[in-house]
């Protein structure tokens, strides 16, 4: 049995997020950014990880009046992603006291910085911006098979990253604590829906990726970057056992009031029971032409279990048309991540996007009254 669900969990979807700088121009704000690595109590190197911490970029309101640099986001010297300006370790603006505080969860083998689009404008808006690197399962380490395969421990990252800004000196005292939400992107879209309470029916996954109805979420060429290759049934440790065996409890973190999901995946993952706990504002969006997180599987199937869920899908939009605007010589040889279907403009479709985050978390996380 061990080995049968190895071989089916193994075929998990890769997931890189990220997306294009999309600057609002009616943004009340410039944009701050900071660094953080938490050390929580239960340190992550069983997942094999090479950082055993909670690697954090934070993103946060600063006065308009303080200019903002250029920030490309990528290796010095070659960059990847055009990245929105930010002035790095900038006061936090004294326009009001405290601001709301939003999660933000990448996906399999990206990074926070990959969604810079996203934090960033959220942050122009007035948002606080959180995002971590799940540890095994990032852009800047080798993938592990612990850190692949075990999703449902992306949502513990999230809330000790909550634990830690909250005691942060500098932020800390800025965030107010009954104004927090999450947003993620693909396999960070399932992490946040997680955080709302979502249940996960890992038996369910796996009969669905051996049936003749797999699609591509089952079968992703990305596994060939997992640290050692495929995951042999010998090597599975025990703490990766004790983790499948809490895989379908609640991760609800009662502190988050709202999420933002974008292109989520692993809906075959979600049964009709999945989501009997969530009773907080859920938004949903993916674009109608995504083929890696296919619409029917994932966002639809996650949709037609969320009855009082906001959902709107992008026409033409691709699963990568979320990523970052890829800067002209990367996307020469990343046309599989940068180049969109005919007639989708990229940075219009982050600005929508972005127009629609802001509404929705306006609406339930206020950034409040001067």
């Amino acid at each position: 049995m061990l080995s049968r669900h190895f071989a089916a969990v193994m075929l998990i979807a890769y997931f890189w997020t990220g997306a294009a700088s999309a600057e609002n121009t009616t943004a009340a704000y410039h944009v701050g950014q900071v660094w953080r690595v938490f050390h929580p109590s239960v340190v992550r190197n069983w997942r094999g990880a090479r950082t055993e911490g909670l690697r954090t970029t934070i993103w946060y309101p600063v006065d308009p009046d303080i200019l903002e640099s250029a920030n490309d986001i990528g290796d010095p010297g070659d960059p990847i992603f055009r990245g929105h300006p930010v002035i790095n370790k900038a006061p936090v603006s004294n326009r009001r006291a405290k601001y709301p505080l939003l999660l933000l969860s990448h996906g399999t083998g990206g990074s926070a910085n990959d969604l810079d689009w996203l934090g960033a404008a959220l942050a122009a808006n007035g948002y606080v911006v959180a995002g971590l690197n799940h540890p095994g399962n990032n852009a800047l380490e080798p993938l592990t098979p612990d850190g692949f395969l075990l999703w449902w421990e992306r949502a513990t990252d999230a809330s000790e990253v909550l634990d830690g800004i909250l005691a942060d000196p500098m932020l800390g005292p800025r965030i107010d604590p009954d104004r927090v939400g999450a947003v993620g992107f693909s396999l960070g879209g399932y992490t946040v829906l997680e955080l709302a309470g979502a249940r996960t029916n890992l038996r369910g996954f796996e009969d669905f990726c051996s049936s003749p109805a797999a699609d591509a979420i089952c079968r992703p060429p990305e596994m060939d970057r997992l640290k050692g290759g495929a995951l042999k049934t010998s090597e599975v440790s025990p703490e990766m056992k004790a983790s499948m065996a809490r895989a379908g409890v609640s991760y609800r973190d009662k502190r988050v009031k709202a999420v933002f999901a974008i292109a989520p995946a692993l809906g075959e993952a979600f049964d009709s029971t999945s989501f009997a706990d969530v009773d907080i504002p859920v938004f949903l969006t993916a674009g109608t032409n995504d083929v890696t997180a296919p619409v029917g599987t994932n966002i639809h199937r996650i949709a037609g279990f969320m009855s009082n869920a906001k959902v709107v899908m992008v026409p033409g939009a691709a699963h990568y048309t979320f990523l970052d605007v890829c800067l002209p010589a990367a996307a020469e040889r990343l046309a599989n991540i940068c180049v969109d279907p005919p007639g989708v403009d990229r940075d219009k479709v982050h600005a929508e996007t972005v127009e629609r985050a802001v509404d929705f978390f306006m609406g339930t996380l206020p950034v409040g009254a001067m």
